[in-house]
């Protein structure tokens, strides 16, 4: 009974400072924030949606101070389910602060510098950077979807840029919890915005600081030596992956183990002019060749480049087709609300009990079949000719050089290129870009016929000339398609595994990440360890020290979910190495 009078009171208190309208806690409507985009869900006794920084802070003070924890959720775009609940074995209440009311975007320097609040945007922020001539770190994939700017620095989100590397900054505004369990706000975001928690919050909100107040202090707003690692071919380590130490300070990299009001970042100039190549070939040595070339010689690096075997081009072209038509007809925009509707239309057929799981996607799918061939001619003459596909796209005085040396190179070598009209650099890289969803799609629509589905994505050495896995027997053998796509340059490689039914996919997945810790390989590279893969000890004593007392995001990276890191029993706490 005091238990129940207890946790009345917190939802009070938390209707009291967002108002009734925007606190959830009816399973219904919480069950899009805590379900995960593609994994884990659990269960959490509310869900808030604040108007202000101001409020996120009365929140957590109220949390604190009834011994809640708390799950900070923006856009809830993460692939292993790291800013939901997972499962309900939690030693206290669990409640789930959604910032994407909170979406402002403030430019710092002409938009040379941007500040991100709670809620922002890569959508967001690229419509915002346009008119300066700048664009932001990511600008495909993440964005598409409606990612936040704050989730991708606290995940070390990698992106597709070659030259950009992780999400990173050392410039941020944030909230901790300390030993003692108290809650502090800390501002390293290098603007003086006052004294006490509650000024600082509503300055930043409110944007009432002056020029003046802007320091340039000696911090990153980026990785702004990725270039330099990427260019190292003979380097036995991997260029990027989560659980760098390089790249976990503060915010970057701490997974929801702090509360973050706001980020301070970099952005990059728009290039003058670009050039998507096109390439081709049968063997995985040629681009092997053509990879170490270009990263190593080239004056100018390459803007991207991004691959994909045959057998994911064709599922992406027939799995993925409806995902592209949106995007190329209205826009990335559209996708958040595509989304949406996706979730509701789900949620309201799986009440009828009848229906099978997933109908939104099984209907998207039939209604795809009615477009034509939605690829051009030669794209699609080069998977006919084809197993491995890279599309590399080039800027600037890259252009010429990149032209020059593809010349050269195929005059020698198996294999082929051209060189895309505007029209077909768009639709090559939207083919790549919808790769991860087809998968997914894929597997839905064949789930009578196959078993689970794995997706990991693994960093590379980056010395490491045996790119394209090939796999022992005894796990080959249980996988029904392997389906392939990455980042060459960067050696991040996403793998695919559908596998036959029957197959134990816990244990098989134990055998594949197996293979990786022989060749020296990372894991999670940069979709962050969330609730599917174990932190690793350098990343597990890093969230200690933002998150003394495990108040925040409890259980991410498969950790105990007990206060002050009590280490409950296997059983009670579904812990695995993998």
């Amino acid at each position: 009974m005091a238990e129940n009078a207890h946790l009345s009171s917190l939802i009070s208190q938390l209707k009291s400072i967002v108002g009734e309208g925007y606190l959830l806690t009816d399973s219904a409507k919480m069950q899009p924030y805590c379900k995960g985009f593609r994994f884990g869900s659990g269960e959490a006794l509310a869900v808030i949606r604040p108007a202000s920084l101001l409020e996120i802070w009365q929140a957590l003070k109220a949390c604190v101070a009834a011994d809640a924890a708390v799950i900070m959720q923006a856009a809830n775009t993460g692939l292993t389910g790291g800013s939901t609940p997972d499962g309900n074995q939690y030693d206290r209440p669990l409640v789930i602060i959604s910032t994407m009311r909170i979406d402002q975007i403030q430019l710092i320097d002409q938009g040379k510098q941007i500040v991100g609040l709670a809620g922002s945007t890569l959508f967001g922020l690229e419509e915002t950077l346009a008119p300066y001539g700048r664009e932001p770190h990511s600008v495909i994939g993440s964005s598409c979807i409606g990612a936040s700017i704050v989730g991708g620095i606290c995940n070390n989100s990698g992106g597709a840029l070659v030259k950009r590397g992780p999400a990173y900054t050392e410039m941020s505004i944030y909230a901790q919890i300390n030993q003692s369990g108290e809650l502090e706000l800390v501002n390293n975001l290098g603007i003086d915005l006052g004294n006490s928690a509650e000024e600082m919050l509503t300055n930043l909100q409110n944007q009432t600081y002056q020029a003046t107040d802007v320091r340039f202090p000696e911090l990153r707003a980026s990785d702004n030596e990725y270039n330099e690692r990427v260019r190292n071919v003979d380097a036995d380590t991997p260029s990027r992956f989560n659980n760098d130490g390089r790249r976990l300070y503060e915010a970057s990299g701490c997974a929801g183990k702090l509360a973050v009001f706001a980020v301070r970042l970099d952005t990059f100039p728009i290039p003058e002019k670009k050039q998507v190549f096109y390439v081709g070939t049968n063997d995985d040595k040629v681009l092997t060749q053509m990879r170490r070339d270009i990263l190593s010689g080239f004056t100018n690096l390459p803007d991207s480049g991004e691959y994909l075997h045959r057998d994911c081009y064709d599922v992406s072209k027939k799995y993925g087709k409806d995902m592209f038509i949106v995007i190329s007809n209205l826009g990335a925009k559209f996708i958040p609300k595509l989304f949406a509707f996706k979730r509701k239309f789900d949620a309201f057929s799986d009440k009828l009990g009848f229906l099978p799981n997933k109908m939104s996607d099984r209907v998207l799918q039939y209604l795809s079949y009615l477009f034509p061939n939605h690829l051009p001619k030669r794209m699609d003459d080069f998977r006919d000719q084809y197993q491995h596909h890279w599309i590399l796209e080039m800027s600037n005085d890259g252009v010429d050089e990149a032209r020059a040396y593809l010349t050269d190179f195929f005059a020698k070598h198996e294999g082929g290129f051209f060189e895309c009209t505007e029209k077909e650099a768009v639709q090559a890289i939207l083919h790549r870009f919808v790769a991860g969803g087809a998968i997914g799609r894929y597997h839905i629509m064949n789930s009578k016929n196959v078993g689970a589905m794995m997706t990991i994505d693994v960093a590379l050495r980056r010395n490491d000339n045996e790119w394209f896995e090939v796999l022992p027997k005894e796990i080959d053998q249980s996988i029904d398609t392997k389906l392939y796509y990455g980042h060459l340059f960067c050696h991040v490689m996403h793998q695919n595994y559908v596998l036959k039914k029957g197959v134990d996919a816990k244990a098989l997945k134990a055998q594949i990440l197996a293979t990786f810790d022989a060749r020296q390989a990372e894991y999670p590279a940069e979709h962050n360890v969330g609730h599917e893969y174990f932190a690793k000890a350098p990343l597990k004593a890093f969230y200690k020290q933002l998150d003394p007392t495990n108040s925040f995001n409890p259980g991410i990276g498969k950790t105990t979910k007990f206060k002050n890191w009590v280490e409950a029993t296997d059983h009670d706490s579904g812990c695995c190495k993998h």
